[in-house]
């Protein structure tokens, strides 16, 4: 494959170099670029119905839009970018999920098909790249506000711990036949693929975060792919966020946990993946980040215990989360420099978080988390009896 004659060379780097600039464009234009005339039309033609009030919602690569018509109720409008726009398939397993967690008593939006009966339309609009496709969804609105705007009592991050577990323990019961696309095997935002994140840490040239992010990855190669094999399997949510979490006051003066948001990351994973996922996130939202672990994790527990190599791999996992997000905004804002501010929420906190979590070890790490859980247990438990 190597041994090419220096002409022949010569004839296909040319090639090589339009495929690779283009794929570049491709991704780098991926992102929808809807104005809010376009989303009028949309709405008008797929829906009937006629918005008086259009406002862009927060988004990594689609473009979401908060949308209420003059004939009553509130949805929204999520356009899908072109890369994921092809993937037709994924994109109803996503849709036909969200309905499951639904009929099983858990909080996620319902799909609102079109005049013609469908739940999504491909639709080819121009913005600004040329004519591009786009899928296009419209789902009713659920109450309340994103889980960062509240603070983090340990009742609520309990909550979202055993609601995480919930999730993916009603996901794994979901049947259709379709359900090996969510093998996803490249797939980057995976926590199982995080060995894919070598291709990446170029964007962390000359900055000291790359070696914590090569230790990480180092660790995750020697202490957690050979625990994999007794890591139970599952359907992960994938993205368990802090902007992908509603909630909304309850009677005794906190909040609980009104919405699910976003499927676009969902794929066959492991239950201790989502936990890692939903551990990490939580700790971007609090003043005391390593305080946030012990009551997500009796939360989840009181679902679904993890098993000792679960445990024992904990702590890597969830700083191989970190390295994922960190790692993937520095890129997405070398590909979409307009929308840096979105792109790194998280990163702006997590680069102290993970490098308090690496020094700190993690022996004492886990000491604090486990010991947290069980006195959070305990005192649950005391509540109930």
């Amino acid at each position: 494959m190597f041994n090419l004659s220096f002409h022949l060379m010569q004839s296909v780097l040319p090639l090589v170099i339009h495929w690779f600039y283009s794929a570049e464009m491709s991704v780098k234009h991926a992102k929808p670029d809807f104005s809010p005339s376009q989303v009028s039309e949309i709405i008008k033609r797929l829906y009937n119905l006629t918005a008086t009030e259009i406002r862009p919602l927060p988004s990594y690569d689609d473009q979401n839009f908060y949308v209420a018509p003059t004939e009553g109720g509130e949805f929204v409008l999520k356009i899908m970018n072109t890369e994921d726009s092809k993937n037709a398939t994924i994109i109803e397993l996503q849709t036909h999920a969200m309905s499951f967690l639904n009929q099983n008593g858990l909080p996620t939006q319902a799909v609102v098909p079109t005049t013609t009966g469908q739940l999504m339309s491909l639709e080819e609009v121009d913005c600004g790249y040329g004519c591009q496709k786009y899928l296009v969804r419209l789902f009713s609105h659920l109450p309340g506000v994103t889980i960062s705007k509240v603070p983090l009592t340990p009742k609520l991050l309990y909550e979202t711990g055993r609601t995480a577990a919930r999730m993916d323990e009603v996901l794994q019961k979901m049947e259709h036949p379709h359900l090996s696309f969510l093998q996803r095997e490249n797939f980057i935002w995976s926590l199982s693929n995080i060995l894919l994140l070598e291709g990446y840490l170029g964007v962390l040239d000359g900055d000291p975060l790359q070696e914590v992010v090569k230790s990480v990855i180092h660790q995750y190669k020697n202490s957690v792919i050979p625990k994999r094999s007794n890591f139970r399997k599952c359907i992960n949510h994938g993205d368990f966020n802090d902007l992908n979490v509603l909630v909304q006051p309850d009677d005794s003066h906190g909040y609980k946990i009104s919405g699910i948001l976003d499927f676009g990351d969902m794929n066959s994973g492991y239950y201790v993946n989502e936990l890692a996922i939903t551990i990490m996130y939580m700790m971007i939202e609090h003043p005391d980040p390593i305080e946030v672990a012990g009551p997500v994790l009796a939360g989840w527990e009181s679902v679904f215990p993890l098993n000792e190599d679960e445990k024992d791999s904990l702590y890597v996992l969830v700083l191989s989360r970190f390295c994922q997000s960190l790692v993937l905004a520095r890129y997405s804002v070398t590909l979409h420099p307009e929308n840096e501010e979105y792109l790194m929420i998280t990163s702006r906190k997590g680069v102290k978080i993970l490098h308090q979590l690496w020094q700190l070890g993690k022996e004492h790490v886990e000491k604090v988390w486990f010991q947290r859980a069980a006195q959070f247990s305990e005192r649950i438990n005391g509540d109930i009896n």
